[in-house]
Formats: structure tokens, sequence, C-alpha cells
């Protein structure tokens, strides 16, 4: 039975944005090296093998080349001229969106590749959300909490009928005050979660006793079954590693320590003595200095919005509804971001930072009319 027209149209579709997905891995494996760069060369290698599938479909009747869906277009320009955690984060939702589950004229192994592909291109993008974590969250916390908190500020002062000056004076010092909370605050969790890591973290002096303990009854088991091992399977677990310590030779090697968690392999601290641990939270959290200063700037850019219209003498119902359109359009941007960067959707991401945003503005602006009202 020869294909309708329909099926020729959706395969050509197929077609188009199998290449494009290609590309667009091919493009940001060129902006990598090591293993990343070979995973996505892999990826690309599937898809031009899904690419092949539409091609041996149609045969003869591929016709002029078709055009993908805006979504690959789109990822391929981004991969081109950007590459990142960003562009894998859309990689990642476009993967999630694959239609070969419910279309017969995808095989079965074409639907499971795509999923699979999925989970490739969330742990790809997990790497370099770990990277950004702690600059991200100050970041986005930081702004958010600096277009919410003084817009809702600003919106209770402005709505008590307040004069221009009072409101900018307000706003300004709302402004200045959270920064400096925002960076302090950030300042104080980031060291205190790493001296706390620091201190659950073994003593690497304790590693210089281990070849002196008995194979066949030490304490090194303890640690392990303190650590959550169970009690056999912590005594083979020392015995293991006190064996593999006499094998190497390392019976007078200070670089040998004891493991982190009961499931790490690795022996050996890093060259410069410090933790993996704590250097997998560096990554992760980012430094309290780098997070308090991104904190402070971020809070700062985003509290400025809502005394912007003040800034420049508007005051009233003017100024509170400009402050409050510019601090929406602003949170429906961040809003996004996250949403696209946390692989979820970033319209629902968006909507729901402008309602909590505006929500909160809602309800100090009710208490500066209850203000004017008052007086």
């Amino acid at each position: 039975m020869d294909p309708s027209a329909a099926d020729l149209k959706q395969w050509r579709r197929y077609l188009a944005d199998e290449r494009a997905e290609a590309a667009v891995y091919r493009d940001l494996a060129g902006r990598r090296e090591g293993e990343e760069r070979e995973i996505l060369l892999a990826l690309a290698a599937a898809e031009s093998r899904h690419e092949q599938h539409w091609l041996d479909l149609l045969g003869d009747r591929v016709g002029p080349p078709a055009r993908a869906n805006l979504r690959s277009r789109m990822l391929g320009v981004l991969a081109r001229r950007f590459g990142g955690v960003f562009v894998l984060a859309l990689a990642q939702r476009a993967e999630s969106r694959s239609g070969y589950q419910a279309d017969a004229d995808a095989t079965d192994q074409m639907a499971a590749d795509e999923q699979i592909h999925e989970e490739v291109v969330r742990a790809l993008a997990t790497r370099g959300r770990n990277r950004l974590a702690g600059t991200f969250r100050a970041a986005v916390f930081g702004a958010n909490d600096g277009l919410v908190s003084n817009l809702a500020l600003v919106m209770a002062i402005g709505a008590s009928g307040a004069s221009q000056p009072v409101v900018l004076l307000t706003g300004l010092a709302g402004l200045l005050a959270g920064a400096l909370s925002m960076g302090a605050g950030e300042f104080i969790s980031i060291r205190s979660q790493r001296e706390l890591l620091v201190a659950s973290n073994p003593d690497p002096a304790a590693a210089a006793v281990l070849p002196r303990l008995d194979v066949d009854a030490n304490e090194l088991s303890l640690v392990y079954r303190a650590r959550g091992m169970e009690a056999e399977a912590a005594a083979e677990r020392a015995r293991a590693v006190l064996s593999r310590l006499a094998a190497a030779g390392a019976i007078e090697d200070h670089s040998v320590r004891l493991t982190m968690q009961p499931q790490e392999a690795d022996l050996h601290a890093p060259a410069d003595g410090s933790s993996s641990a704590v250097s997998a939270d560096i990554d992760t959290h980012g430094t309290a200095v780098g997070a308090a200063i991104y904190s402070f700037l971020f809070f700062s850019a985003g509290a400025i919005i809502p005394v912007v219209p003040y800034l420049f003498g508007m005051y009233g119902t003017a100024a509170v509804i400009l402050s409050a359109s510019l601090v929406g359009l602003a949170l429906l941007i961040t809003g996004a971001i996250t949403g696209l960067l946390s692989g979820t959707s970033p319209g629902t991401r968006a909507l729901r930072q402008l309602a909590i945003g505006w929500g909160a503005a809602a309800v100090t602006y009710v208490l500066g009319l209850a203000f004017e009202a008052g007086g």
C-alpha cells in the first residue's frame, strides 16, 4: 500500500527534525572535549541512524529538503552561537517530546532511543547545572527577592499617598538593606555548609594508621558500619581496603585516605590535600564570597526595577502601575529562564513567579491604602 500524502509529509518532517537534532549535537560537541564530546557525537550518530530510517521509507520520494520544526531550528541557532547548559536543557525538553511512541511508522527501537537520549542529555545538563548551581541560585534568589520585596515595599508606601521623594528614598533604602542582608546571608549559609562538611569528613591523618590495623580484626569496619553499612559487608570492605593497600605497597603513603562513604572506591586524596566531598560542595554551591557577591549584585539589580519610575520623577497611581508592570516583565523572564535550566515548563515557571510577586505586592498595596484611608 502506497503511503498517503499526509504520511509522506510527516516522514519528511521527521527527517528534517533528525537532521537538525544531529547537527545540534555535533555543534555542541565542537565546543567540548574528552568524554562529553564523545557522548554528544554518539548522540549525533544515533540521530543519523534515525534519519536513515526515514530516508529508507521515503525512497525516491524524499523531495526537496523540508524545514525542521521551530524548536529544532532555534536549538540549532543557540548551539552554534552559545552551547552550554542552557542549550542542553532545551535539548532535554526536545527529546522528551518525541512523537515516535505513538507513531506506527517509527520502530520500537527508535522510540526507546529517544527516551534514552533524554536521560543522556539530562545527565550532561546536570553536570552543567552542578557547575553553575551556586552562582545560579544566588542570581535567581537574589534577583527575585529584590524584585518582590522592593516592589511590595514601594507599592505599600506609594499607596499610602507618600510623596515621590519619600517613596524613592524608601525604595533605595530597601534596595541597600536587602542587598546587604542577602549578601551576608549567602556568605554565612555557604560557609556554614562547607564547615559542616569538613567536620563530617574523615580526618586525613587517620589514613596513616591504616597499615597497622589487623586485617582480620580491625576498627576500620566500624567506620563503614557507622556510615551505614551492614556488619558483614563492612568487615569485608575493610579487609579489601587493607589488602589493596598492602598490594599497592602503600604502607607509608599518607595520601591514602578513609573514604567519605562506604561505596566510594577512591582511596587517594586529591593532590591539593582537599576532600573530594568539599570539592564537590564547592562545585555545587560555589564559594561563600562568590555567592555573597552575586546575591548582593543580583538583589540590587532586581530591587532597582520597582524604583525606576520614581527615579524619573513619577508618583501616584501611574508610578505604581509602571513599577508593577516592569517587575512583572522581569519576573516572567527570570521564571522562564529558571524553567528552561531546570528542564521544566518555562511558561509555568514564569506565571508562577509572576503570581507570587504580584500577590505579595497586592497585599502590601492594600495595606498602604488602608493607612491612607486611616490618615
